[in-house]
């Protein structure tokens, strides 16, 4: 079995993992009621809750669970906020000396690659190996606070960047575009939430990148499109019209995301698309990509709910995937161009 760390942001997060069984055990300690009132992540804090909460969650996971089958340490090695990784690296480390077993380090985005697979494992353990065979090449969509972008997982189960954001990542420019309508944080599921009294075509805000074949994406022209509408709206007026702000926001947000998969599902010969991060929660985008997932007569996967955001589950299930696969492991990223491959 597989014991996971995760600690990239402000989620304290453990799992164990097993091949046979799935994931048998998560826990994940929230810090948004702490950071909800500073209006986003304030990384000494998180550090600190970190520290606070590690050790409880471990001694439950022990408890619960036992580490006597535990056969790997897994940690989430990056990208993140450096101080709340070093905490998660110093407990798997620990843990890796106390138990007398390996430690593997995993990016963080590869776990989100990955982690839309894991319902897939959990029907059929014993058949997840062939099963993923049949739905490779794939095409996966991360998009979360800190990262937008489109990858490819081929058939050996290499991992490749195909585009990524020039700018802003989808997540921020929706946390963004709350804080503009004076909404609160994390602000993309209220943002949702109002939208869903909304019009989407009650403004017209701009889509990013206009060429068709341009598989980039962009969000700060969006963010300035709302602050400047912003500006010229008296207050009643914005209250009054929040629902529609809100869904015209949001839908631009999506059509971008959709528009720029679309493109990317024409290029190649994908069997399946994947959706995963925290943005991956959203209905309006998850029913827009499984609408182009049929179009393109593929298979859809989004990573389930709790497996969208920062969790541990998904580092697990990469850290077993990436070895037990022709992949870019052991080790997970040894040997592999950081050009080519989320590194």
């Amino acid at each position: 079995m597989i014991l996971a760390l995760e600690s990239s942001c402000d989620e304290t997060a453990v799992a164990v993992f097993d091949p046979k069984r799935g994931l048998v055990g998560e826990w994940v300690h929230s810090q948004i009621a702490l950071h909800g009132k500073h209006g986003g992540v304030v990384p000494d804090l998180a550090t600190r809750e970190h520290l606070r909460n590690f050790a409880p969650m471990l001694e439950r996971a022990k408890t619960e669970v036992g580490f006597e089958k535990v056969t790997q340490i897994a940690v989430t090695n990056g990208p993140g906020l450096a101080a709340c990784l070093a905490i998660g690296v110093a407990a798997a480390k620990s843990l890796a000396l106390a138990l007398r077993v390996p430690l593997a380090g995993v990016n963080h985005l590869r776990g989100h690659a990955w982690s839309s697979f894991i319902a897939l494992h959990a029907e059929a353990p014993q058949d997840f190996d062939a099963r993923l065979h049949e739905l490779l090449p794939h095409l996966g969509l991360i998009v979360s606070g800190g990262n937008t972008l489109l990858f490819t997982l081929d058939s050996g189960r290499h991992i490749a960047v195909l585009s990524s954001t020039r700018d802003d990542a989808a997540g921020e420019a929706l946390d963004k575009g709350a804080k503009l309508l004076g909404l609160g944080y994390p602000g993309g599921p209220l943002i949702e939430r109002l939208a869903a009294d909304g019009r989407t075509e009650a403004f017209d805000f701009p889509r990013g990148i206009g060429r068709r074949d341009e598989l980039d994406f962009s969000f700060s022209g969006l963010k300035t499109s709302l602050r400047y509408l912003l500006e010229k709206m008296p207050p009643d007026e914005v209250r009054a019209k929040m629902p529609d702000l809100c869904a015209s926001y949001q839908q631009a947000v999506v059509d971008a995301l959709k528009r720029k998969t679309r493109v990317a599902l024409e290029q190649g010969g994908f069997k399946s698309l994947g959706v995963s991060g925290g943005v991956a929660n959203n209905r309006t985008l998850r029913t827009a990509l499984e609408s182009e997932s049929k179009r393109a007569r593929v298979s859809f996967f989004a990573a389930q709910p709790q497996h969208t955001g920062d969790n541990a589950g998904m580092i697990g299930f990469a850290a077993w995937a990436e070895q037990t696969g022709a992949s870019d492991g052991p080790g997970l990223m040894l040997g592999v161009e950081p050009s080519a491959a989320l590194a």
